[in-house]
């Protein structure tokens, strides 16, 4: 995953990236948002999640210091930023101008 992740962020569709940990309450009321958002957009978009506990090197070079982030990025350019959870229209009003 690390040595892909730049490749991943580089997509010229919009990556929306969950950072989260399993230990993480709120977390959990973000994934099944990102879910509909998914649903909803299909191939417009690409939602990837990274677990900090797991990949500490990408969440330290992010600087991600609470859970859940998102992070959007577009053709490897970061376009958003943002902690804690995240509402559909929150997400989705960034996301319309980038698709």
């Amino acid at each position: 995953m690390k040595a892909s992740f730049n490749e991943l962020i580089r997509d010229p569709r919009p990556v929306v990236v969950d950072f989260h940990a399993e230990w993480c309450g709120p977390c959990k009321m973000q994934s099944p948002i990102l879910k509909e958002i998914a649903a909803e957009l299909g191939e417009k978009v690409k939602i990837i999640k990274i677990d900090v506990d797991r990949n500490q090197e990408i969440s330290s070079r992010y600087n991600v210091q609470g859970v859940p982030t998102l992070m959007i990025f577009k053709s490897g350019e970061m376009k958003y930023r943002q902690a804690g959870v995240q509402s559909k229209s929150q997400i989705m009003s960034v996301l319309s101008p980038l698709i």
